[in-house]
């Protein structure tokens, strides 16, 4: 994996920093992406690359580096608000950061894959990916689309050497989630500890957050020796939600 350059989006706190912590102790060479300059401080002082990007600015996106091996596109924001008072500027907003960027990321590093025969594009999905839930339409509706980006990628690399996978976490522990609880006792006008236990818990059979570093290993091994067949897919890691 020395040989390896990767490139992970939203890595200043969260599923991001699991993600490239977890690859660079893996000996992958990590690029680590985010707009909040400061939260990459701790990932710069370990000796990992970092660049301050804003992932909305498209045209932007063609100064980060192409020559990457692995593109773990991570970034990603909420917004909760009924559909009919849900602002149509931060719907378009989700969908750039969380549909649109990942296509550029995964349009301009796919010749350098395709060149040395060998990719991996790992896609922090959601459970959301697969479910939906009342009040969060442009978070469902960018994690489905990134589902079905995710296909055509794997089908089109496959013959490349490149896969293409999502990973489907219900909820993380990460300060996207927890900026979530505010919002929703507004919502169901309840307490923030009641959120979580009737709310965000409440459509899984194990009743605790999911760990970042857990999302973090499953992004190893789509990274790993073993990978090779495993493409086109999406690894559900929801505590039970789907089984239902």
């Amino acid at each position: 994996m020395e040989t390896r350059r990767a490139l992970v989006t939203g890595a200043a706190s969260g599923i991001g920093a699991a993600c490239a912590h977890r690859l660079a102790a893996d000996g992958v060479q990590v690029v680590a992406v985010d707009q909040d300059a400061a939260g990459l401080t701790d990932l710069k002082a370990l000796g990992i690359e970092t660049l301050a990007a804003d992932l909305t600015d498209l045209d932007g996106l063609k100064d980060l580096p192409t020559d990457i091996d692995i593109l773990v596109n991570n970034a990603g924001i909420q917004h909760v608000a009924p559909v009919e008072e849900f602002p149509p500027e931060r719907f378009g907003y989700l969908l750039r950061l969380m549909l649109e960027s990942p296509f550029n990321l995964i349009r301009q590093t796919l010749p350098h894959m395709y060149r040395r025969g060998w990719g991996r594009v790992v896609n922090i999905s959601s459970v959301h990916g697969l479910r939906a839930s009342p009040y969060k339409a442009a978070y469902v509706a960018a994690k489905h689309g990134l589902e079905g980006l995710s296909k055509v990628v794997a089908l089109e690399g496959a013959p490349h050497g490149v896969t293409s996978n999502c990973v489907n976490p219900a909820y993380v522990r990460t300060p996207l989630v927890t900026a979530q609880l505010a919002d929703q006792a507004l919502i169901h006008d309840l307490t923030e500890a009641e959120v979580l236990d009737q709310v965000l818990l409440e459509p899984v059979a194990v009743k605790r957050l999911i760990e970042p570093a857990e999302v973090a290993e499953l992004v190893a091994l789509l990274c790993g020796p073993a990978s090779a067949s495993l493409t086109g897919s999406s690894l559900v890691l929801d505590g039970g939600w789907t089984a239902h």
